[in-house]
């Protein structure tokens, strides 16, 4: 038993996120990730039945640092960017095991649709690509949710005689393809209002469905539920825009640094510092302030 991470954990948040271990003389051992960070960190002080790998490590742990996340998605990127550049000792494996995904939404008449692919690549004239999102099923649970809600598909031109009459039921059209490509962007925009629209639909499908003891498909759209919260949770640590900068937050003599690379939080650093840096960049600023004083309330936790 280690109650000493047991005390370090209690000045963590509730929140997802990414956690490393130091040794003594500053290395470090271990980088993971949390859905809940005091509770996750916390266990490391327990015996470990299900991370006997890692018992080993225990003793050696005398610092914890930490960063808190927008979302678990964010913080399964972030482990993921960090353990790519960088392995400790104590990981086995990059990263955790979900595959990369996109969803190439297609306004064309002839092709209209949401589909996953996980290659960005270049879209054409009326396609547009979002993501990167981790978990090509996620992503496609999702694609299946989102076609429940604004049926673009059912709105392309040449579709069967069967399709036709299928959106004919549904109350579809040629003519509705414009407003429903815009309705799914909305959604994957992470607009709140399109957002919350969305998945209350799909509550609403699933509970009829239970109500009339369809349990199989009430499953399913929980499933689907799941996935779209994922693909629209926060997420700003990976990202389509290949951009190139230095993220700073200060608070209380500490400073702490992400370097960002084509769009990816690439490495995370904290150290003290008498005189607070230049102001990050605005929607970084909230991320970088949150995690500079997370940072030094660790720290004073550890003296």
């Amino acid at each position: 038993m280690r109650p000493e991470i047991r005390r370090l954990a209690a000045g963590l948040p509730s929140a997802p996120g990414v956690y490393r271990f130091r040794d003594a003389r500053g290395r470090v051992l271990y980088v993971g990730r949390a859905t809940e960070l005091r509770a996750r960190v916390g266990s490391y002080g327990g015996d470990l039945r299900d991370r006997r790998h890692l018992r080993r490590m225990v003793p050696q742990v005398t610092r914890v640092e930490a960063v808190a996340c927008d979302s678990v998605h964010e913080a399964a990127w972030l482990e993921r960017n960090l353990l790519e550049e960088s392995l400790p000792r104590w990981n086995r494996t990059t990263g955790g095991a979900e595959v990369p995904a996109y969803l190439r939404l297609d306004a064309r008449p002839a092709t209209a649709g949401l589909r996953l692919t996980h290659d960005a690549g270049q879209p054409a004239a009326g396609v547009r690509i979002f993501g990167p999102y981790l978990g090509g099923t996620r992503a496609r649970l999702a694609v299946s949710a989102l076609h429940r809600v604004h049926p673009l598909a059912a709105a392309a031109a040449g579709l069967t005689g069967a399709e036709r009459d299928l959106a004919a039921r549904r109350g579809v059209s040629s003519g509705d393809r414009a407003a429903l490509a815009e309705a799914v962007a909305a959604v994957l925009q992470r607009e709140p209002v399109a957002v919350a629209a969305a998945l209350a639909e799909l509550a609403s499908v699933r509970d009829r469905a239970a109500a009339a003891l369809a349990f199989e498909l009430a499953g399913r759209v929980q499933e689907e539920i799941r996935a779209l919260a994922w693909v629209t949770a926060a997420q700003q640590v990976t990202t389509l825009e290949p951009v190139d900068l230095a993220v700073r937050g200060w608070a209380d003599g500490w400073l702490v640094s992400f370097a960002v690379r084509a769009g990816r939080v690439r490495s995370w650093s904290q150290r003290r510092c008498a005189r607070p840096p230049q102001e990050p960049p605005a929607a970084w600023a909230g991320f970088a302030r949150r995690n500079a004083e997370l940072a030094a309330a660790l720290a004073r936790l550890a003296e």
